[in-house]
C-alpha cells in the first residue's frame, strides 16, 4: 500500500503523448495547513490580507536558461534538448524543466508552454504549498515542541527525573489545549538529536505495541492469520503484505488518529485474503471498516512531521 512520501514529487507531461487533466485556473499560492496544529506558528491567527498591487509570484529553476510568462506568472524553466519525439515537461520541487526534440524551435516550445499554462502553474503552485507545508513541519527538537500521536498533539516535556520516557494524560484540559504531555529522561541541556532520538524511540515503541493489537483484533474478524508484524521506515509505502503472511507496517502512522490506523491494518491484513486489488479485495476491506473510502483520505493529504 503505498503512501505520499515526504520527499520530492514530480508532475510530468509530455505535450504529445500524455493529455493532461482539463485546465483550471492556477491555484492561489497559499500555505496549506500541515498535520499537526504544533507545527502552526499561530493556529486561528487569520492570514494579512494580500496587497492587492502585489506581483503574482516568479518561479525559476535553478538550472533556468530560458523565461516565459504565463498568465502574468514569470517562469524561469530548463530547457533539456533530447532524442525523443515529443515535449515532455515536468514539474518538480524545483520548478519547471522542459525536454524537446533538437528539430522543435524555441517558438513552439514557448507555444506548447502556454497552450498548458493552467496545468504548469497549477502543478507549480502545488510544489510550492507542498515546500511551504514541509517547511512547517520541521520539529524544532527542544523542550515544549509538539508532535501528533494518534491524532493529537504530544507536548514534549524535558524532566531528568523521568525514566525513559512517561506520557501524562491530562482530562481536564482546555479546549484547544494539548492535553498530552511526554515527559523525556533528558536535562534541559540534551541536544536535539538526543530528544529526537528518545522520542522517535518512544513513537515507535507505542507503534509497535498498537498495531500488534490492532492486527489481533483484524485478524479475528476477518478470520485469517499472519505470522509475523514487523515495522518499517519505507518512504513511500504504508505497509505490505506477504503471502507468507508476514506484515509490515510503517510507524510514522502512529502520528494519525486510530481510524487511520486501522484502515492500514485492515487493509493489509485483507490481502490475505484477496492478494490484489479487485473489487473483492475491496469488498473484503469494506466488510470490517464500511467509512474506509473516507478514512483513507487522511493518509494522503497530510503532511508527515519531518524528524531531521
Amino acid at each position: 500500500m503505498t503512501r505520499r512520501a515526504p520527499g520530492p514529487e514530480t508532475s510530468q507531461l509530455s505535450l504529445f503523448d500524455e493529455p493532461p487533466p482539463a485546465d483550471t485556473p492556477s491555484t492561489p499560492l497559499v500555505a496549506a495547513p500541515p498535520l499537526t496544529p504544533a507545527s502552526a506558528a499561530s493556529p486561528g491567527r487569520p492570514a494579512a490580507p494580500a496587497s492587492p498591487h502585489a506581483e503574482p509570484p516568479a518561479f525559476r529553476h535553478p538550472q533556468a536558461q530560458r523565461e516565459i510568462r504565463l498568465n502574468e506568472h514569470l517562469i524561469g524553466y530548463a530547457l533539456r534538448r533530447a532524442r525523443r519525439k515529443s515535449i515532455g515537461f515536468v514539474v518538480g520541487t524545483e520548478g519547471l524543466s522542459v525536454a524537446a526534440p533538437k528539430w522543435v524551435g524555441q517558438q513552439d516550445i514557448d507555444a506548447a508552454l502556454r497552450e498548458k499554462a493552467g496545468w504548469i502553474l497549477r502543478k507549480l503552485g502545488e510544489q510550492q504549498q507542498r515546500a511551504q507545508r514541509l517547511q512547517a513541519a520541521k520539529v524544532d527538537w527542544r523542550d515544549g515542541t509538539g508532535i501528533p500521536f494518534l491524532g493529537e498533539t504530544v507536548i514534549v516535556v524535558l524532566d531528568s527525573r523521568a525514566t525513559g520516557a512517561i506520557l501524562n494524560t491530562d482530562a481536564s484540559a482546555l479546549p484547544g489545549v494539548p492535553r498530552l504531555t511526554l515527559h523525556v529522561g533528558l536535562p534541559q541541556t540534551a541536544t536535539p538529536e538526543q530528544i529526537r532520538d528518545a522520542v522517535q524511540s518512544w513513537l515507535q515503541r507505542q507503534a509497535r505495541r498498537i498495531f500488534e493489537e490492532r492486527c489481533r483484533h483484524f485478524a479475528a474478524q476477518l478470520n485469517v492469520r499472519y505470522t509475523r508484524l514487523s515495522l518499517s521506515s519505507a518512504q513511500t509505502r504504508w505497509g505490505s503484505a506477504s503471502a507468507d503472511g508476514a506484515i509490515r507496517l510503517n510507524w510514522r502512522l502512529i502520528h494519525f488518529a486510530m481510524p487511520s490506523i486501522d484502515y492500514v491494518v485492515a487493509h493489509e491484513l485483507a490481502h490475505l485474503r484477496e492478494m490484489n486489488h479487485s473489487p473483492r479485495f475491496w469488498d473484503v476491506v469494506r466488510s470490517v471498516m464500511p467509512d474506509f473510502e473516507q478514512v483513507r483520505g487522511t493518509l494522503k493529504d497530510d503532511v508527515l512531521p519531518v524528524f531531521d
